[in-house]
């Protein structure tokens, strides 16, 4: 037995002798006439391992585990590399040459499967650094989103804001953060995203159906929330974010501190966003409107030989205000009633097991959401108004708790093919504990098979695709609705059983035209299964004022879209267009059916088949010999259409963007010297559903600002923001409240502060 004992230590002292084996990659980077490049930044992406080169342009990425990896290497004024390197011995060695690039740096994909840089992929992927994002002086993550082309905003105020791609929201957008899918009951317009841009690095938008990678809810696009980067190896960082808003007064802190040894890394960030009522131009402010929110991330990563993981936990709170007039000026913070108070924990595990030459990862996320509300009670006896009564507790209680997994095999590279294999899935349970029931009780199974390939033909040309299959089990408990309608009490709304099926699948092709043309074109379906809301509602919906009907029958939407994208770029030009065309079948949305109960206009849930079509276009000018001067402008449109020929609700107006920018690399102590003027100009949207009202056209000026003070080991980050300069009055035609003729915030001037402490 003791011998035994003594074969099986040696076995685990020899595995674990493999397991933290040394394994590097060293290399140095130059320019084209083989100068040096100081600062470029290393990074491997899905093992959050980086640094950047010294003063001789040296680098060294050490404990890398064996196995392939892409390499991706960056630096300001370059165009961006994305080295495949295939690691089987303890060390490799590069020399990388980086090619001069005056517009902006490539960036490595998350979103979609291969990690590839934005121009080798053959899907069109919006991506932004939270940092350019900041830029534009948005209080709430979602308002700064929204200023990617293509994405909107349906707002209530400025706490709230949900997102729309192209016309399409609601749970036909799905969101991703920390790399596993948002789920905060995010059917309904009446709440926010419920992030923070507290400890995001970047955002990531699919515009189209992304069914394929994300399974339901991904029929009108994704945004993918990409976490921010641990510290490189053997550094420590300390950031301190603080902006100030004048239109609301409000305040937005942000503090993270970050290290990174040769095997473990961790990361910590709080934040806290505060801001009372809105100003509208004429001085006045739109009452509750306030809201505050809390924000805490926490993050840690180990790599072994063959074994890379990373945990990371958010916890976001929130207290936003329910607008219903201009009444009482203040400028408190204390929300009032009607108010929703939002909690969310986000909990993930990422793990990657490298084998010989194929790869597993395998990550799990599990979500609670807490939505409460809480709101006045007005009764009415024998004709007598009697004042306001409120709850101790919260009307609407809603607790909603998400398991997510996703185990993923990629195969070893054959020649040009890379492809993947994977299973997704979901279990969802929603429970109601307060005296207001939105949607019942109710469990979600959701399991999908899905396969990917991608083909590098030759250097101008490559392919992807892949198919999926879904299953979704939705299950809800009956419920009884206790307050009296049309004069009957105790309707009962009966539970369902259904089953979802669906197969998508996705097509894409990438060439390069006239040898200058880069040419994506992309065919792909996808599926979304009606939610709780439309299947079982009956009652007064709040959030919107109107009696909604939910129906048990409702099918699965379906959709199938075409994209062509079209660029053009040399030294000095560069030009794009977006183009899609997307058919929906089974569309569902709330119809108006002429009737009324309790002064509340009746909706019902039903479905047509429609249509979406549009795209982005733009060009961006950087004239020679002017280098610091930049010209661009951007229009981006979208309509859509019921096959009867009504026009679909929520779509947002034509929007033309011009900027003038300019940019100085600057001195050592203060560089990253800009200026912007922007144009906005919204057009006359009368292209509208039958229950929404024509928006007049309008335009705003903006004037944005900053730079950075580099001082021995602090690094300080100035902006300014001056947004509606002109304190333009408008009223958007996406937000809920242009029904009660309030309009959006007049001028508001941001000032933002960015420490870094090296």
């Amino acid at each position: 037995m003791k011998r035994y004992s003594f074969y099986l230590l040696l076995i685990v002292i020899f595995s674990a002798n493999d397991l933290l084996s040394q394994n590097s990659i060293k290399g140095k980077i130059t320019d084209e006439i083989e100068s040096p490049v100081a600062g470029a930044d290393i990074y491997i992406e899905q093992l959050h391992i980086g640094t950047t080169s010294d003063e001789n342009g040296n680098f060294e990425l050490q404990n890398i585990p064996k196995g392939s990896h892409k390499l991706s290497i960056s630096f300001i004024g370059f165009i961006t590399q994305n080295i495949e390197i295939d690691l089987t011995s303890a060390g490799t060695e590069l020399n990388i040459s980086l090619v001069p690039s005056v517009f902006h740096m490539d960036e490595v994909i998350v979103s979609a499967p291969f990690n590839k840089l934005q121009s080798e992929n053959v899907m069109k992927i919006e991506s932004k650094s939270i940092e350019a994002l900041r830029k534009s002086g948005s209080p709430t993550l979602m308002q700064s989103i929204s200023n990617i082309a293509g994405v909107s905003e349906i707002t209530t105020g400025t706490g709230i804001g949900k997102p729309v791609i192209r016309g399409l929201s609601g749970n036909r957008v799905l969101v991703y953060t920390q790399g596993v899918r948002l789920e905060n009951q995010q059917f309904g317009n009446e709440h926010g995203l419920g992030m923070s841009d507290s400890g995001i690095e970047s955002v990531e938008v699919i515009k189209g159906p992304a069914s394929l990678l994300y399974g339901s809810d991904a029929l009108g696009g994704v945004l993918y929330l990409n976490p921010e980067k641990f510290a490189y190896q053997d550094e420590t960082k300390i950031e301190l974010n603080q902006n100030f808003y004048s239109n609301t007064l409000g305040s937005n802190t942000s503090l993270g501190i970050k290290t990174s040894k040769s095997r473990f890394k961790f990361i910590l960030r709080g934040g806290f966003n505060s801001h009372a009522d809105y100003k509208i131009p004429d001085g006045d402010q739109v009452t509750n409107t306030r809201f505050s929110e809390k924000d805490f991330k926490a993050g840690v990563g180990l790599n072994l030989d063959r074994f890379v993981t990373e945990f990371r936990y958010n916890y976001n709170q929130s207290e936003i205000g329910i607008p219903e007039e201009i009444g009482e000026q203040t400028n408190t913070r204390s929300v009032d009633l009607p108010y929703q108070d939002l909690e969310t924990h986000i909990l993930s595990l990422h793990n990657h097991f490298y084998l010989k030459e194929s790869k597993i990862d395998f990550n799990i996320g599990y979500i609670i959401n807490n939505r409460k509300e809480f709101e006045e009670e007005h009764e009415e006896h024998e004709g007598e108004e009697h004042e306001d009564e409120t709850h101790e507790g919260p009307a609407l209680d809603m607790n909603l708790k998400t398991l997510s997994y996703d185990l993923k095999y990629n195969f070893a590279k054959k020649g040009k093919f890379e492809t993947i294999a994977g299973v997704q899935g979901m279990y969802q349970v929603n429970k109601n504990f307060g005296e207001e029931i939105l949607i019942p009780d109710a469990t979600i199974n959701d399991l999908g098979f899905l396969v990917t390939s991608t083909f590098e033909v030759n250097k101008k040309n490559s392919l992807q695709g892949g198919i999926r299959f879904d299953i979704r089990k939705l299950k809800s408990d009956p419920y009884e609705i206790e307050e009296e309608i049309n004069g009957q009490e105790g309707v009962i709304i009966e539970g369902i059983d259904r089953d979802y099926r669906n197969f998508t699948f996705s097509l894409g092709y990438k060439t390069l035209l006239l040898n200058s043309i880069t040419t994506r074109i992309n065919l792909a379906s996808g599926f979304r299964a009606p939610n709780l809301a439309e299947l079982t509602s009956f009652g007064v919906h709040h959030g919107t004022n109107r009696f909604e009907i939910g129906n048990s029958d409702l099918e699965s939407e379906q959709n199938f879209q075409t994209d062509v994208s079209l660029e053009y770029g040399n030294e000095h030009f560069e030009i794009f267009a977006n183009g899609f065309y997307n058919k929906l079948n089974n569309y569902i949305f709330a119809s108006p059916t002429g009737t009324s109960i309790e002064d509340h206009d009746v909706y019902e849930y039903v479905q047509s088949d429609a249509k979406l079509y549009g795209g982005e276009f733009g060009f961006h000018l950087h004239p020679h010999p002017f280098d610091w001067l930049h010209l661009e402008s951007s229009f981006e449109t979208v309509q859509g259409k019921q096959d009867n020929g009504e026009y679909l609700p929520l779509v947002p107006a034509n929007k033309w963007a011009n900027t003038i920018r300019t940019e100085f690399k600057g001195s050592k102590k203060f560089s990253e010297i800009y200026t912007a003027l922007i144009l906005d100009s919204y057009f006359e949207q009368n292209k509208v559903s039958e229950f929404e009202s024509s928006t007049p056209a309008y335009n705003l000026l903006h004037l944005r600002m900053g730079g950075r003070l580099n001082f021995n080991h602090v690094n300080l980050g100035m902006t300014l923001s001056f947004n509606n300069l002109l304190d333009t009055t408008y009223t958007a035609h996406l937000s809920a409240l242009k029904a009660d003729m309030i309009p959006n915030p007049g001028r508001n001037i941001v000032l933002g502060l960015n420490f870094k402490f090296l």
